[in-house]
């Protein structure tokens, strides 16, 4: 997002979760910017989806912003590191979510792969290296006309070459390539990739249950 249209964007989020993500980049823990949480906001409120995944709790800022957007929806969310997933229902606790929270501690890949059911909505914003091997399991979920938001797609501008990639990223620039070549060639998603924030992929699922 150029700086013009940066410029344009005004968070409108309680004030709570103003302030609880504050302390958060304060301490280094990696939220959704300013940008990307205001077009995900957007886009639940203007879904209203009923089941919403979540890969990458954090501390639970994201998933109760988009809770308090959606009245009637309810959240799956899940975190390997078990001091952000303590923290996160600390938080779902003191935002007044907790009772439409089901909150997962360990890996995403390991959890998906055990879970059924539909959802309408998932937010993708776990290891970006591990995006395309959490598809498969991602399009199962997913009901007919679900949405998938994939955050952090362009990654400081190196997955877009726009700006160079560090000798140690390279592997993670691969795999981020990787999931975007996938599924904007996908015959059941249709897919937009955004420069919102540090970049978005939006993918909805045409795919049929069988």
């Amino acid at each position: 997002m150029n700086k013009y249209t940066a410029s344009l964007v005004k968070l409108n989020i309680d004030e709570r979760i103003a302030r609880l993500r504050k302390q958060a980049l304060d301490r280094e823990i990696p939220v959704a910017d300013d940008e990307t949480l205001q077009f995900l906001l957007l886009t639940v409120k203007a879904l209203q989806p009923k089941r919403i995944l979540e890969i990458g709790t954090a501390v639970g800022l994201s998933g109760s912003a988009m809770l308090l957007a959606c009245p009637e929806a309810r959240l799956t969310t899940m975190e390997l590191e078990e001091d952000r997933y303590l923290e996160a229902k600390e938080n779902f606790a003191s935002l007044g979510v907790k009772d439409r929270v089901t909150a997962y501690l360990g890996d995403a890949g390991e959890i998906l792969a055990m879970m059924d059911g539909e959802y309408d909505f998932v937010f993708l914003d776990g290891p970006k290296a591990q995006y395309e091997k959490y598809l498969f399991d991602l399009k199962r979920l997913m009901k007919k006309g679900a949405t998938l938001f994939a955050d952090d797609v362009l990654l400081y501008g190196w997955v877009s070459g726009e700006e160079p990639t560090p000798q140690k990223r390279h592997s993670i620039v691969d795999k981020i390539r990787s999931y975007l070549h996938t599924v904007t060639n996908d015959p059941e998603l249709i897919t937009s990739v955004l420069d919102v924030g540090d970049g978005v992929a939006l993918s909805v699922y045409l795919g049929e249950k069988k």
